[in-house]
C-alpha cells in the first residue's frame, strides 16, 4: 500500500508538474510563475520547519548528528548548485528579468542537455525524499508531495521555456521533460527499498529532504523574490501575502491529516 502511494506521488510531483508547466500558457507565465514562487517559498518553509524536522528528532535519532546532516546537506545543495549538478530557474526569454535578450538559450547550454540532466538528478532525490515522508507517515508524504509539486511547476516553467529557446520543439521540449521527470519514481522506487532494508537511515533522509526545502526556499526562491520587489516597489505585500497562505496551506493540511 505504501508503495502504491508513493508511485503514485512521484507520477504527482513529477509528469503532472512537467504538463502542468506545458499547458499554462505563455503570455501568463510572467505572472503565474512570480505568484508561484512566492507561494512555493512558504509551502516549503512551513514543510520543512514545521513537520519533517520535528518528525525526525521525535524519531529518538541522536540530535547532535542530525543537525551535522542538516548543516552537511545545506552545504552539499550550495556545492550541487555551484557545480551545475543541481539547478534552479524560473526564468525565460522576455519574463522582464531585465537580462539580456539571448540570455537564457546561453543559459541552456549545447542542446539543453544540462537541464535535463540536472532536471533528472533533481527529481531522483525528490523521489528519495518523498519515499522517506511517506515511511514516516503517509500523511507527511502527502503533505511533502503537495509541497514538491508546487515548487516543480515554476520550475518546469522555466526548463521548459529554456529548452524551447535552446531550439528545441514544444513536443520534443514536453517529451524530454516528462522523461526526466520520471526520475522521481526511480527515487521513490530506491527510497522505498533501501528505507525498508535500513530503518534507521529514515530520519537522516527527511533531514536531507528539510535541508533541500530550505536551501530552495532561502537560496533560491526569497532572493528572487527580493529582485521581483526592488522592480515593483508595492510587490512585497503581495509576496508575503501569497508566502503567508502557503504556510496556512501546510498547516490546514496538517491538521485535516492530524500530522504531530
Amino acid at each position: 500500500m505504501i508503495l502504491t502511494q508513493i508511485l503514485l506521488a512521484t507520477l504527482a510531483a513529477g509528469l503532472l508538474s512537467v504538463l502542468a508547466a506545458a499547458l499554462i500558457a505563455v503570455p501568463l507565465l510572467k505572472g503565474a510563475v512570480h505568484q508561484l514562487v512566492s507561494l512555493s517559498a512558504g509551502l516549503l518553509l512551513a514543510t520543512a520547519l514545521l513537520h519533517v524536522l520535528p518528525e525526525a528528532i521525535e524519531s529518538g535519532a541522536d540530535l547532535h548528528l542530525l543537525c551535522a546532516t542538516l548543516l552537511a546537506g545545506l552545504v552539499g545543495f550550495f556545492l550541487l548548485e555551484k557545480l551545475d549538478i543541481m539547478r534552479h530557474s524560473h526564468h525565460y526569454e522576455g519574463d522582464g528579468h531585465g537580462h539580456a535578450h539571448g540570455h537564457d538559450r546561453e543559459e541552456a547550454g549545447p542542446g539543453g542537455l544540462m537541464i535535463l540532466v540536472g532536471d533528472s538528478i533533481h527529481n531522483f532525490a525528490d523521489g528519495i525524499m518523498i519515499a522517506a515522508a511517506f515511511a514516516t507517515d503517509p500523511g507527511l508524504g502527502w503533505l511533502t508531495t503537495f509541497a514538491i509539486a508546487t515548487h516543480e511547476i515554476p520550475q518546469e516553467i522555466g526548463d521548459y521555456i529554456l529548452l524551447l529557446n535552446a531550439g528545441y520543439t514544444r513536443s520534443r521540449a514536453l517529451l524530454f521533460n516528462g522523461l526526466a521527470s520520471l526520475a522521481a519514481v526511480l527515487g521513490g522506487l530506491v527510497g522505498y527499498f533501501a528505507l525498508s532494508a535500513g530503518q534507521g537511515l529514515q530520519p537522516y533522509v527527511l533531514i536531507l529532504a528539510a535541508a533541500s526545502f530550505i536551501y530552495i526556499a532561502l537560496a533560491d526562491l526569497v532572493p528572487d523574490l527580493h529582485r521581483q520587489s526592488r522592480r515593483a516597489k508595492a510587490g512585497w505585500l503581495k509576496q508575503s501575502m501569497l508566502m503567508l497562505t502557503g504556510i496556512a496551506i501546510i498547516a490546514v493540511l496538517t491538521s485535516h491529516f492530524h500530522l504531530h
